[in-house]
């Protein structure tokens, strides 16, 4: 029998805005390097921590809770002008956050 793979917890927040500032520059970094350097590239990562910082405000630990919250609320984010995506923004971001912990995102240990 196949086991689930068990939910991944981030420590609570002890300083949530610096978590923020951690990810927009982590994040910002890796759309520049994705593909190229561009403008909207700073708004992604600006929204992107802005979701990401608010719902650790409010308590959410839950890696899988954060990724769902920032694909749904950069459903509303214009990315015509991006190579990217909702969906890109919020693996990257779950990446991210699993690499900062020392978890291997390839095979979840």
């Amino acid at each position: 029998m196949i086991e689930p793979i068990p939910p991944i917890t981030l420590p609570p927040a002890q300083y949530p805005q610096q978590e923020g500032m951690w990810l927009r520059e982590a994040l910002l970094k890796w759309l520049d390097q994705e593909f190229i350097p561009e403008q909207v590239n700073h708004q992604i990562a600006d929204r992107a921590a802005q979701i990401f910082m608010r719902q650790r405000m409010e308590g959410e630990n839950d890696l899988g809770s954060l990724v769902l919250a920032i694909v749904t609320e950069m459903e509303s984010f214009d990315f015509s002008t991006s190579f990217f995506g909702q969906f890109a923004v919020a693996n990257a971001v779950s990446d991210l956050l699993l690499e900062s912990l020392g978890i291997d995102r390839c095979c979840g240990q």
